[in-house]
């Protein structure tokens, strides 16, 4: 690690939220950040100091999931009311919800075009749907238990579940076929996520660990215990050098990828922590937990001196000298765990800046007076919400 690296800081500490915060997820424009909750509510949080939030409500049940579209227009949540709504937070407001499954949905994703959605749900099954219609386009079925989590590619190719039936499967959006399995899970992946070029995918599970496989050679290629509880939730750094994991342990983790080693521990939660997101350029992450807390770090440790980079692609660019380790990803399993390198960070042994907590709440929407229906062609409510 270069010296000039420094180390993450908490900027924010939101309070809102009434019950477990499920899911975090940054505007694309590093503006906003929406949270789900327990609470049945999805708040949108501006991350300018002392600017109001607004809070929204239309679920019926928990929500479970949140995901900022890449063009920052919609927002998707998932709820256990069998539901998925997009909402559209500007000056229109428009809120709209279909049925997307027969149970509980836990898992909404956005391609990264914008152009699809794929949802994972109880019923067992993983469905994908035109983003902009809605319209739903086709389901995958292989798991035999619930579906926790689902994610597109960064290609928009592939799709990776994970499932109470302790399996992670790579799913083929064409052929609509799951053409791998991943079985070395110990109990069931709470979370999967591919990495930014596509080649990798990392699970988060209730075994306590963090796997990550090679997608192209069907390859274990890390294993980490480093967590001492239910790993929760990850997410892979848009370098794709870090993955930031969260924790029953009540703990959150940053491994570095490319030297295979845990790199933070971070304490700032109450509790255990249900969700962890690093933005879309990754300087900052978030995270939220049992606590109804929302907590935003700014990341520092990324920052690497522009001389450096030069060094680091002299390197690559040279194939006389041996090939550089930021080159080389390990093509063996590794099993890594806690070591003396390992760096705690604990701010709730320090004054916080707290400037922007409990900033002033906006609420908008009320109880529909109809269940939503079935998606089809006319069967798409609409709320409007004048929230800016």
């Amino acid at each position: 690690m270069a010296s000039a690296l420094e180390d993450p800081t908490l900027e924010h500490n939101f309070k809102g939220h009434k019950d477990v915060v499920t899911s975090v997820d940054f505007n694309p424009n590093n503006k906003q950040l929406a949270t789900t909750s327990f609470d049945r509510c999805l708040m949108i949080w501006n991350l300018k100091p002392q600017t109001r939030a607004y809070r929204f409500t239309g679920h019926k049940d928990a929500v479970m999931c949140v995901q900022f579209s890449p063009s920052g227009q919609l927002v998707a949540s998932a709820s256990r009311d069998k539901t998925v709504r997009l909402w559209t937070p500007n000056v229109k407001g428009a809120s709209t919800a279909f049925t997307a499954h027969s149970a509980a949905v836990r898992s909404v994703n956005f391609s990264c075009d914008g152009n699809f959605l794929v949802t994972a749900a109880d019923d067992k099954s993983i469905k994908m749907w035109n983003a902009h219609q809605p319209r739903f386009l086709l389901s995958l079925k292989g798991h035999n238990n619930w579906v926790r989590s689902a994610r597109f590619s960064p290609d928009g190719r592939l799709v990776v579940s994970c499932s109470d039936d302790k399996t992670v499967k790579i799913w083929d959006t064409v052929s609509r076929e799951c053409i791998n399995t991943f079985t070395d899970h110990r109990g069931f992946a709470n979370f999967v996520d591919f990495n930014p070029s596509g080649t990798c995918i990392a699970s988060a599970g209730t075994d306590n660990t963090v796997k990550l496989w090679d997608v192209r050679i069907n390859k274990l290629l890390q294993h980490y215990e480093v967590h001492s509880a239910a790993v929760n939730c990850l997410s892979f750094h848009p370098s794709g050098n870090y993955l930031i994991t969260a924790s029953t342990d009540c703990t959150l983790k940053i491994m570095d990828l490319l030297e295979g080693r845990l790199f933070y521990t971070l304490h700032g939660h109450q509790g255990p922590v249900f969700a962890v997101m690093f933005s879309r350029h990754g300087e900052y992450f978030a995270s939220g937990g049992s606590d109804s807390q929302v907590l935003v770090w700014k990341t520092n440790f990324d920052r690497i001196p522009y001389n450096e980079v030069l060094k680091s692609h002299s390197i690559r660019t040279n194939p006389d000298p041996a090939p550089h380790i930021t080159d080389i990803h390990p093509r063996i399993p590794h099993l890594h765990t806690s070591g003396p390198q390992m760096i705690q960070i604990d701010p709730r042994k320090h004054i916080a800046d707290m400037q922007s907590s409990d900033p002033p709440v906006v609420d908008f929407g009320v109880g529909f007076s109809s269940k939503p229906k079935a998606l089809n062609s006319s069967g798409m409510e609409t709320q409007l919400l004048n929230i800016f």
